[in-house]
């Protein structure tokens, strides 16, 4: 609930902005010291009518190392971004615009390698994962959907009772996805073995709860999703895809109290979709499915992963693992093509279209798991499908078209340099990251990502590519765009919001009226953005996609109205669940990219 302190602010800060002279965009958690260091201006003045000046802790001042006029489609006429890479000190720093009869324009930033993991940035996602999980929930205290679930669209066997419970909600609704959690699961043992060991806490239990079990709280919690999984592969060659359909947006309150009837009684039983290579729904509505494999594969790395990195915690589970990724692998290279999610009671779901990139990635977890070169030689065939993925570098796409929005498996297949292929991927990698740096090469911000619905889970996957390719070719071409995006997602966006729910204590605006039940009430007498931590909102999406989505709106006035372009909205409000809900897996992915930044603060 909105309070009415807060709805003041919100009126002062829309006079404030409006009157304004001109308005700086910093990353509000701050800038290591060998960053790329970009501070965006916005306003009605050329910035060439300001003397532009950096301001050190001790009063020190100097002049910034280069301004690059932009543009930015707002209601400011000017844009510009202005550089202080120069500094490497570590400390508190001020920017201040001055010009004759105006008020300073001012805004502080940090400098230091320790300025993401003072914070524990990296474990804010975990803290949003745990608050997602399905079953028993140690953030809520409570358990939900315990008596998951009976199966639809399955011939002879529609009725019969499966245990599926577990899992994370996908979002802010309670239905749950296996080609999201696969991926989720996937992201975080990726970023697990792909970041320093020390950079992950153990402050958690297995179950959520506070209290150090001797696995760091990452691999809990994907170990939590990896054993969902396998309850969503009960048998060989029995995969399900989905448990509930948008009934589920009937209710809108706490997952204990789901009261929704799905024919089994209000809060019974929930529907449980198989995995089917044929287009399907249950009330008129139908997806475009085409084939299994696109989920299945997914089953098959994530299981891959899993097996490799708990061989020495636990080998019975581990291969248990491998086992079933070796059967899920088979049968989906039998079953080729898209596995798309079911609607209901209205058309939306999950258009993911391709499924090339879920077998490449795969084939190389099999790879990595047997030596035999056979999977490299099937890995590089189905890379050679789609060497980049169709969303980089386009205007637009339907929703979850392009699925991973980030494919690791040419990663997996570029890092290899006793691969002859090596190069070859490392270049699709490269052709991917020029094609969104080039689409928002004149924009203030650098951001060349559609603003489609979950445009914040591109910006993650772009953020996270640029920065495996970086590291992996030494190549330095985009390390603007890259920081760019990463700042984005920190505070440097029209809006001056960080895209990510940030706990109290963290000088930063962040969203705090989010798409939730938990948002939307005090649970335990506690303000429910807490619970939200860490959690990654959908992001800004075009003013088109906002006005046809049935339901969205608006139910307080738009604190960001000075700052809405024409084509481009974002809302911190409650009703928008198109630019404000925080979604699981976009969470999940954020894990690489935040462990690598926590990282430089081990030195």
């Amino acid at each position: 609930m909105t309070s009415r302190l807060y709805t003041t602010l919100a009126a002062i800060f829309i006079a404030t902005a409006a009157t304004a002279a001109g308005h700086l965009r910093a990353n509000q958690i701050g800038y290591l010291t060998d960053d790329v260091k970009a501070i965006v201006y916005l306003g009605n003045r050329p910035i060439g009518d300001y003397t532009v000046t950096v301001v050190n802790e001790a009063g020190r001042k100097s002049a910034p190392d280069s301004i690059a006029v932009k543009h930015w489609d707002s209601a400011f006429t000017n844009a510009a971004r202005i550089y202080v890479n120069s500094i490497k000190t570590p400390g508190v720093y001020r920017l201040e615009l001055t010009a004759p009869g105006e008020e300073t324009v001012r805004t502080t930033f940090n400098v230091g390698d320790d300025v993401y993991s003072r914070h524990y940035i990296n474990e804010l996602p975990l803290n949003y994962m745990r608050q997602q999980r399905c079953g028993f929930n140690p953030v809520l205290g409570d358990s939900c959907h315990t008596t998951d679930g009976f199966r639809v669209l399955s011939g002879d066997l529609d009725g019969s009772i499966v245990d599926v419970t577990g899992g994370w909600h996908d979002a802010s609704d309670y239905l749950q996805y296996l080609t999201t959690s696969a991926n989720a699961v996937y992201q975080m043992l990726f970023a697990y073995s792909n970041t320093p060991a020390a950079v992950w806490a153990d402050d958690y239990d297995a179950a959520g709860l506070l209290g150090s079990n001797g696995v760091p709280d990452i691999l809990d919690e994907a170990r939590w999703g990896l054993e969902w999984m396998m309850k969503m592969n009960p048998a060989p060659g029995v995969y399900f895809n989905q448990i509930a359909d948008d009934r589920d947006h009937r209710f809108a309150g706490l997952p204990a109290d789901d009261n929704v009837d799905y024919g089994m009684g209000a809060g019974g039983r929930r529907p449980v979709y198989p995995c089917s290579g044929k287009p399907y729904g249950l009330q008129g509505n139908l997806n475009r499915s085409t084939g299994e494999a696109s989920s299945v594969a997914k089953f098959a790395s994530s299981f891959g992963l899993g097996a490799e990195i708990f061989k020495t915690i636990d080998p019975a589970f581990a291969d248990s693992l491998d086992r079933r990724s070796a059967e899920a692998y088979t049968y989906a290279t039998a079953h080729p093509g898209a596995c798309q999610t079911a609607p209901c009671v209205s058309p939306y779901f999950y258009e993911e279209d391709n499924w090339a990139d879920d077998l490449e990635l795969a084939a190389m977890a099999r790879y990595r798991a047997t030596g035999e070169r056979r999977f490299v030689d099937e890995a590089v065939g189905y890379g050679r499908l789609e060497p980049v993925t169709p969303w980089m570098g386009a205007d637009s796409a339907r929703h979850y078209q392009w699925y991973p929005f980030l494919n690791l498996g040419q990663f997996e297949l570029a890092k290899a340099p006793e691969l002859k292929v090596a190069r070859e991927f490392a270049r699709n990698l490269r052709s991917g990251i020029a094609r969104v740096a080039e689409r928002g090469a004149d924009n203030a911000f650098l951001n060349g990502i559609p603003f489609i619905w979950c445009s914040n889970n591109l910006t993650t996957a772009f953020v996270t590519q640029a920065m495996l390719y970086r590291d992996l070719t030494g190549d330095e071409t985009y390390r603007d765009a890259e920081t760019a995006a990463r700042d984005w997602l920190f505070g440097v966006n029209p809006w001056g919001q960080t895209m990510i729910v940030l706990p109290d204590g963290i000088d930063a605006s962040s969203p705090r009226d989010c798409h939730s039940a938990l948002s939307n009430t005090d649970v335990h007498g506690h303000p429910g953005h807490r619970l939200l931590a860490g959690g990654l909102v959908d992001g800004p999406v075009y003013t088109s996609i906002f006005n046809s989505l049935r339901g969205v709106h608006l139910r307080n006035a738009d604190r960001f109205e000075p700052f809405q372009s024409r084509g481009v909205v974002y809302h911190d409000d409650y009703s928008d669940y198109s630019t404000n809900e925080p979604t699981m897996d976009g969470t999940a992915s954020m894990t690489y990219f935040l462990g690598r930044l926590a990282a430089a603060g081990l030195k």
